[in-house]
């Protein structure tokens, strides 16, 4: 029996130049499937023109590299037939095919010029021992699962075919030009034999395949798996799988928190971060039901971060409060390293800060830093703002080096405060009510008489006051003062010095005419005798002594007021202070 050859859809032409002259030798095919046993006809045709053919022969290679004569071969001997080569007819007619004669058979033309010609891919032939094969995905088929049938065919033809199926021997289905078998859901009925033949060869032999169908279920055993298993750091690549017991096969969802995130029974995250921690789980489902996987923890680890300062207080911190400081932070693992800062220097190093009985001193920016062992990470600073009553209130002289009778003094009051004092008064020693308010105070034609009591200023905000020591201001006399009290003490001297002549003499006289008031009473007298003359000048009140006629010791004394607390003297040298 001869065995036609397959067909390509174009025929393979091949064209010889040589000193122009054209030979042209068509190949109709380039691959043939003969059945063991049989007769083929390898067909091949040329045409010369101009010149002569020589000599035509067949090459046989059973593997590339390997080239031998035909005619010449023992395995072809008595098996070969050339058929018309001088006329252009180059077949090759090969009985009795057998298993070993599989290879490639190439055409040589020589022409009467001396040139060979040939086809250097030649005609591939395939020996099989039978016409028809079919093939199965497998033999054992989950019900609901699609199986494929391939049937393999030998046979060339100039036309379509036309593929019959049948199933146990009876005819399932016939497929024009398409020898692929495909059952997209078994059912149980499905199960057995298969086989083919084409349309117009029922004669020639086929092999079947046979599949049994294994009824369907739900899914089962449906679990989650993380890759990779060890910790999960942020930024890594992580991949969830989805593995269950279904049949036939299930389709895969995932859910993070009870919200859908995958379809695939992969589920890959690549450059994980914080956000993706939480429950995961999958379902599975086909059509005989579903299952839910328990939940499975994707725990990412991360270093720490959106670190916060917290203050345990009222919103306003004053003097004298217990304020504690809070670090707190984004971390997996939780930071158990702290440290806190103030303006840079290290100040602490537990996650709370406490200060009890806060001062002025305590205000400034504060940081705490939070770590774990994935890394670290410094919060915003912190503006701790204590508030406080005033202190270190003090009264400043602004006037000129040397203060003389008649100038402008102008008193200052400064303090320490938070927030500033906005609240001034002014007081003078030997009065209750203020005299004044105001930072600064002004005295106008400044004289001796306002040496008669010292001031002070008091300076208050919100959280409380404190008052300045008391100051008095020395003042430098003018000339013309200086003249009229240097002429007032040397009048009082000299009139000082006169009484105290006559006073001496009357005293001298009437001692001598007078007997002792012992003789005239004798010896208790009802009397009292005069004093001295010292005796009697300081027997006069203090005020009735600060005149410009005292000196200026005396003044000085007289006016100073014992019983008030003592005094910040400010002189002209306090200026520059």
């Amino acid at each position: 029996m001869v065995c036609p050859a397959l067909l390509l859809q174009s025929f393979i032409w091949i064209s010889l130049m040589a000193k122009g002259v054209q030979y042209d030798v068509t190949h109709i095919v380039s691959r043939m499937c003969v059945v063991q046993q049989s007769t083929v006809l390898i067909p091949c045709k040329h045409t010369a023109q101009y010149e002569q053919v020589s000599a035509a022969e067949w090459l046989y290679a059973k593997s590339p590299g390997q080239r031998v004569r035909v005619s010449q071969d023992p395995a072809f001997v008595g098996r070969v037939e050339f058929l018309q080569p001088a006329t252009g007819n180059c077949s090759l007619l090969l009985r009795d095919v057998r298993e070993s004669d599989a290879g490639i058979f190439r055409f040589v033309l020589s022409t009467t010029s001396r040139q060979n010609w040939t086809n250097d891919r030649g005609i591939q032939l395939e020996v099989t021992d039978a016409e028809l094969e079919v093939k199965a995905e497998s033999d054992v088929v989950m019900e609901g699962d699609m199986i494929m049938f391939v049937c393999g065919s030998c046979i060339p033809s100039m036309t379509v075919p036309t593929y019959i199926w049948r199933k146990d021997g009876h005819l399932h289905s016939q497929r024009h030009g398409d020898n692929i078998l495909v059952l997209e859901s078994v059912e149980l009925e499905d199960g057995g034999r298969y086989s083919c033949t084409i349309s117009g060869h029922e004669g020639l032999k086929s092999t079947s395949a046979e599949i049994t169908v294994r009824p369907g279920y739900p899914p089962k055993s449906v679990s989650v798996s993380i890759s990779p298993s060890a910790e999960i750091v942020e930024g890594d690549s992580v991949t969830l799988s989805c593995s269950s017991d279904s049949n036939p096969s299930a389709e895969i969802s995932w859910f993070k928190e009870g919200k859908s995130v995958g379809s695939e029974r992969i589920y890959n995250i690549s450059k994980i971060s914080s956000d993706h921690s939480g429950e995961y789980k999958c379902r599975s489902r086909n059509k005989h039901g579903e299952r839910v996987s328990d939940a499975v923890m994707l725990n990412v680890m991360y270093a720490p971060k959106d670190v916060v300062v917290t203050l345990n207080s009222s919103p306003e911190i004053v003097e004298g409060d217990s304020v504690t400081l809070s670090c707190s932070s984004d971390s997996n693992p939780p930071a158990l390293n702290f440290s806190w800062f103030k303006e840079g220097k290290s100040v602490g190093s537990e996650r709370t800060y406490s200060i009890s009985k806060i001062s002025s001193d305590h205000s400034g920016e504060y940081k705490c830093r939070s770590r774990n062992k994935h890394g670290e990470k410094e919060s915003d600073a912190v503006m701790l703002n204590v508030m406080y009553a005033p202190k270190d209130v003090v009264v400043t002289l602004n006037s000129s080096p040397e203060i003389v009778e008649g100038d402008s003094v102008t008193l200052s009051c400064s303090g320490d405060s938070n927030p500033p004092a906005l609240n001034f008064s002014w007081f003078k020693e030997d009065q209750s009510s203020a005299v004044g308010s105001g930072q600064s105070f002004i005295i106008s034609s400044f004289n001796s008489s306002h040496c008669e009591a010292q001031r002070y200023c008091e300076a208050q905000n919100q959280h409380g006051s404190q008052r300045s020591a008391s100051v008095s201001v020395s003042v430098k006399e003018s000339s013309s003062s200086l003249i009229r009290v240097t002429v007032g003490i040397t009048a009082a001297v000299v009139l000082t010095s006169v009484i105290l002549l006559v006073f001496f003499g009357l005293l001298i006289r009437r001692k001598r005419a007078t007997p002792s008031a012992e003789q005239q009473h004798g010896g208790s007298g009802h009397n009292k005798t005069l004093e001295s003359p010292e005796d009697a000048y300081m027997s006069l009140e203090p005020k009735s002594r600060c005149s410009e006629y005292d000196t200026l010791d005396n003044m000085k004394r007289s006016c100073e007021n014992t019983d008030e607390p003592e005094a910040q003297d400010l002189t002209y040298q306090d200026i520059d202070g």
